[in-house]
């Protein structure tokens, strides 16, 4: 994430398809902001750092530490909380709550996401392998990956080996996804692709880092 404004916290509510005024059929997500807004700001001099707290969601119960924290703040209990490093020019009050048009339509944005967790998957599930033959002698490890090692030199396998294991359940970041639309009534933005995460999932979004910030932004 870029260091400029700050992102928002926002649910994943499903995909959908989106309809162009040329006819084309476009794949979109919606994000819903619920109630998406700045919680605290912290700022150190001496190291130059300056951030935003972001939370969203109601939370209904929450442990004594936090609940402590939310009291402090004059603050409802949310259930995410992110911090953004911002610009001096970028540096929000607490309480500021976030609209769906804080993104500008034909922007670009970065989101981030965890990905669905699919536990133990085989090397042809998780990294595509072909398997092996499904005869002249190949018996009953067919969707095996085969050899991962050497004989005695290195004999090791090497770090990194592409095998079986625990999929999914990992950060991911989509780059440079583009805002096609927002309802900021609703408090929903439309962005166009798909990003990591299961439905109602909790993603971050901010200001594309290989695009340039519009002059608009604010």
């Amino acid at each position: 994430m870029r260091v400029g404004r700050s992102g928002l916290v926002v649910k994943k509510m499903g995909m959908t398809t989106l309809f162009l005024d040329s006819g084309e059929a476009c794949p979109v997500t919606l994000f819903s902001l619920e109630g998406c807004s700045v919680i605290s700001s912290k700022k150190d001099a001496d190291k130059d750092y300056i951030s935003i707290q972001v939370g969203s969601g109601v939370a209904k119960k929450v442990n004594k530490p936090l609940s402590s924290f939310f009291s402090k703040l004059g603050v409802v209990p949310r259930k995410v909380l992110k911090e953004f490093r911002v610009l001096p020019e970028f540096d929000l009050p607490g309480g500021t709550s976030f609209s769906a048009d804080y993104f500008d339509v034909g922007s670009y944005i970065d989101v981030s996401g965890i990905t669905i967790g699919r536990g133990f998957a085989g090397p042809m599930k998780r990294h595509n392998f072909s398997g092996l033959r499904a005869t002249h002698g190949v018996s009953v490890s067919h969707r095996s990956h085969g050899s991962t090692g050497h004989r005695k030199d290195p004999a090791k396998v090497f770090k990194g080996k592409k095998m079986a294991g625990h999929m999914g359940c990992k950060k991911i970041t989509v780059q440079n996804l583009k805002v096609m639309d927002h309802d900021i009534e609703r408090g929903i933005i439309v962005v166009k692709g798909c990003v990591p995460g299961f439905d109602g999932a909790w993603v971050t979004m901010a200001d594309a880092i290989k695009k340039p910030l519009k002059k608009s932004a604010s």
